[in-house]
């Protein structure tokens, strides 16, 4: 099997937690090899991603590794028996950079996400008019085509709240966020009027930090907490003008949630929000 030259950040993490079974376990690369029989650069390309690997070799090593959590390996699992071709995603491969393709999947298997934003609307939010407008900030100027395809991938990554069990979405935006007018008055005010209805979502909370507030400082980048189908597979994903960059260390991860706790603590609830949200839309 051909190493893969791009594999995606959930092939990435496939095999990133395989190495961290290993590690912890104290073995080597080799001995893992020689438990496959095979050599110890395919489980380099394995624990990279960049090959894939069949279930019934993930319970050979999470045996090898004495590792008894069972809900992590069916989880890790389920992962490698995804296939190319098989989500909505794979459409643009080829027409957009991998990035955008991580984070459709990643939103996809999420069971639960928390979100913090200072400048814009959460992606998953916005409306194709605030999108385009959006993109046409772009540094360089986008072609035209590039543009309609991004903002085309933007609006059906909308489409895991169409699930019979839509994952629960928690968003935090800073007021400032509501205040931008990018596209001018009539696409901001679309924008905050279709705000307030996703917060009417059953599965979706918005809440808004308010210019008032005095004890939340941090709030300089966009940030996504994707929560796994079990606690190790959570990634934090956060946004920037550079791209998008994927945390999985449980360093990394306890930071992020306990700044997501923070700022939900400094938010006002829901039905302030919706109301603040409905106060900016009149202004405009």
């Amino acid at each position: 099997m051909p190493a893969r030259d791009n594999p995606t950040a959930r092939q990435a993490r496939l095999g990133a937690e395989l190495r961290k079974l290993r590690e912890r376990a104290g073995r080597a690369a080799r001995e893992a090899a020689g438990l496959l029989s095979t050599d110890q650069a395919k489980i380099s390309h394995t624990e990279s991603g960049r090959i894939g690997v069949s279930e019934e070799r993930i319970r050979r090593l999470a045996t090898f590794y004495s590792c008894d959590d069972t809900e992590l390996i069916d989880a890790l699992c389920a992962i490698a028996r995804e296939h190319r071709g098989q989500f909505w995603w794979d459409e643009y491969r080829g027409l957009l950079a991998p990035g955008f393709l991580d984070i459709a999947e990643l939103e996809h298997h999420a069971t639960f996400m928390r979100s913090m934003q200072s400048v814009t609307m959460p992606g998953i939010f916005q409306t194709e008019e605030y999108a385009r407008a959006i993109y046409a900030g772009h540094v360089p100027t986008l072609p035209s085509d590039e543009a309609d395809v991004r903002v085309e991938h933007r609006m059906r990554r909308r489409s895991i709240f169409e699930r019979q069990d839509p994952p629960r979405f928690e968003a935090v935006i800073h007021e400032a966020a509501l205040r931008m007018r990018f596209g001018g008055r009539k696409v901001a005010r679309a924008q905050l009027e279709y705000l307030m209805e996703v917060s009417e979502w059953p599965s979706v909370t918005v809440r808004v930090i308010p210019f008032t507030c005095e004890s939340f400082i941090e709030a300089t980048q966009p940030v996504l907490y994707a929560g796994g189908v079990v606690p190790q597979l959570d990634t934090v994903q956060i946004d920037s003008a550079s791209g998008g960059r994927f945390l999985d260390a449980d360093a990394e991860l306890k930071k992020y949630r306990a700044l997501l706790d923070t700022a939900e603590a400094a938010a006002l609830d829901a039905t302030e929000s919706r109301q603040l949200i409905h106060h900016i839309a009149r202004e405009l």
